[in-house]
């Protein structure tokens, strides 16, 4: 059953600050003061507020090394006009290994890998302060020294991941540094490397990586697996394939993105299937589990010999699909640039099969592809550089779509056609507005620009949430209860209304076979009285609106369902019969409750009377009331 997420934003409120984001795109904000040569650079939200952390890397004294630079909700610097460097000594001359994480304390770390090969992560509060020293402090006891990845949770902590291109190490800082147990993912026959984190429900962390081994000099055997491990470095699921084996003629980079329930969609460009790359999509759930059975993955476009599709980009939108931006271009020289979009849900299928054209931009190079949900999810954005022919550089555009994948509205956030380097990723959108960063290649200089959900540049309106339209019902309870009418008991159900629901379903499984059968009950009933045959019976209910159904309703106890014994009625004791002394609910024939403290204040009609027998035993009757 399909489940449509609402995700409330807590909008944080600045006072007195200074408006920076420009609204002229000839003209854009610049961030802080570097060379032409900074690349690889990477954006970081704050958690529970709205400004961002901005990440880049250059040549410095001591290596190719990071700096950083923080930014409130408006794009004021807040960290000086150089931003702040990392002075982690002997940095490599190259720069695998960079990461960046915003905490939920609102300060930063990054991760870095030095030419000893060892990590070294960071930690910068808002203030600009360093508590764990300028240099930082050394990961996973030395080992390491390849790629890094960083993932925050909620209580100030975070997990970070690192490999020596054989073996792969996990470990979690507490937010007072202190650090966990260290977890080592390893294969005697073949590299764990690529890691990817993902958060699962239990406080603990999924780890995607690859297992590969080379075949020859440039020829990569990949599979890709899921396992997932707590804080203390335990495996607590077993590795999952969850993408075969495939033969590429080059190493391929596979990525992850974390869905709205537990769960995340993985995937991959590589030409091991059909000798033409494309892109390959899969998804497990909260449990670790595949829900894609095709272990190649789903194809994002149908194969053509003649085109590459690649360089995706993702983001999920309000029904917990995978939305792709992507990139065709011709197999035999690279040289042609269309955008793509498409949409992948949970289980394979692909709504708008093989995806809507952006742009075809011909000849004329198209770089940065990104795509970015909206805050409540009722559509999204396409940003991109775009090279303009006869001139060496590009202008950065923009396009948003509504939830069905028609475009809405284009604007220019850089109409300047300088070179850039372009940006890693985009802030996403955070109290209706998204930022992109990039370097200009030509004399030096990070520059940014803020988009609104309109395509609005400059100063952004922070729009009303919409109404939620799919509430479920609540307080469902449920009891079986004898019904002196027809002689057999039944299960009486009751709930709290949902909002403008149609109709109600309910879901009613028998748990010796596990078959299930939906009941349709009218909208302004809050009650139900089912008498299937004797057993033990699954309930859950949820109420059905014109485009959606909701979650289903939750109990007392924060259940999603009932769990109800049904008893034969031959095994009614004589007491069953008694008659009822006092009434603890009256409900008419339609099911409605019934405001009455006796029968007596009842008009005409015909009632089902739930109460207490003499003996102290609840029991439902119907009555005729004339």
């Amino acid at each position: 059953m399909k489940k449509i997420y609402l995700l409330l934003i807590a909008l944080a409120v600045f006072v007195g600050a200074k408006a920076q984001w420009v609204d002229d795109s000839a003209n854009n904000t610049l961030i802080a003061n570097c060379v032409n040569s900074a690349n690889e650079i990477r954006i970081a939200s704050h958690p529970y507020v709205d400004g961002i952390f901005v990440q880049w890397t250059s040549m410095s004294e001591n290596g190719w090394s990071q700096k950083l630079q923080c930014l409130d909700y408006y794009g004021n610097p807040q960290w000086g006009e150089d931003g702040i460097a990392i002075t982690t000594p002997n940095l490599a001359t190259w720069s695998p290994g960079y990461a960046i994480a915003a905490l939920s304390d609102g300060s930063v770390v990054t991760m870095n890998r030095n030419a000893d090969a060892h990590h070294y992560v960071v930690k910068i509060n808002a203030d600009g302060s360093t508590p764990w020293g300028t240099d930082g402090m050394m990961l996973f006891g030395g080992a390491g020294g390849g790629r890094s990845e960083l993932l925050a949770d909620d209580e100030g902590g975070f997990w970070a991941l690192g490999t020596d291109m054989d073996i792969s190490y996990l470990q979690y800082v507490n937010a007072d540094g202190t650090l966990r147990p260290m977890a080592t993912i390893a294969d005697l026959t073949k590299k764990c490397t690529n890691g990817k984190l993902i958060r699962s429900d239990d406080d603990g962390v999924f780890v995607v990586y690859a297992k590969q081994t080379i075949q020859g000099y440039t020829n990569y055997v990949k599979e890709i697996y899921v396992a997932k491990y707590n804080k203390d470095g335990e495996l607590t699921m077993p590795a999952t394939l969850l993408l075969s084996q495939q033969t590429v003629g080059m190493s391929y980079i596979h990525y992850a993105i974390p869905d709205h329930f537990g769960g995340a969609y993985v995937f991959q460009w590589h030409n091991g299937i059909g000798g033409a790359y494309n892109i390959y999509v899969t998804h497990f759930d909260e449990n670790g589990q595949p829900t894609i059975t095709d272990l190649n993955g789903i194809a994002v476009h149908s194969p053509d010999p003649s085109s590459y599709f690649i360089s995706a980009y993702p983001t999920i939108d309000g029904n917990n699909d995978l939305l792709l931006v992507y990139r065709q271009t011709d197999s035999y020289s690279q040289s042609e640039y269309k955008i793509w979009i498409n949409r992948i849900t949970s289980e394979g299928e692909k709504p708008w099969s093989d995806g809507i054209l952006v742009l075809d931009n011909g000849t004329s190079q198209c770089l940065g592809l990104r795509i970015d949900a909206f805050n409540f999810y009722d559509g999204f954005s396409v940003i991109y550089h775009k090279a303009v022919p006869g001139i060496y550089g590009e202008t950065v555009e923009a396009h948003g779509f509504d939830h069905d994948g028609n475009m809405t509205w284009s604007t220019t956030m850089c109409s300047s056609t300088y070179p850039k380097n372009v940006d890693e990723n985009t802030s996403g959108y955070h109290s209706a507005q998204n930022v992109v960063v990039w370097v200009n290649a030509q004399d030096g200089g990070l520059y940014g620009q803020n988009i609104g959900e309109s395509g609005e540049l400059g100063e952004v309106i922070i729009p009303v949430p919409p109404v939620p339209c799919c509430f479920p019902p609540d307080q469902f309870q449920g009891s079986c209860q004898y019904n002196e009418e027809t002689g057999s008991y039944g299960a009486m159900l009751t709930w709290e209304p949902a909002t403008t629901q149609m109709y109600y379903n309910l879901y009613r499984q028998n748990l010796a076979d596990e078959t299930t059968e939906v009941i349709q009950i009218d909208a302004e009933l809050t009650s139900y009285f089912d008498e299937p045959a004797p057993g033990t019976y699954k309930y859950q209910l949820t109420a059905q609106f014109a485009s959606s159904e909701s979650d289903y309703a939750l109990t007392p106890d924060g259940e999603d369902h009932l769990i109800i014994e049904i008893q034969d009625h031959t095994s009614l004791s004589e007491t069953e019969f008694e008659e009822i002394v006092e009434i603890i609910e009256v409900y008419n024939i339609s099911g409605q409750r019934v405001i009455a403290n006796g029968i007596n204040e009842l008009t005409s009609g015909v009632y089902i009377i739930k109460g207490v027998t003499e003996s102290g035993k609840t029991s439902i009757k119907k009555i005729i009331r004339n």
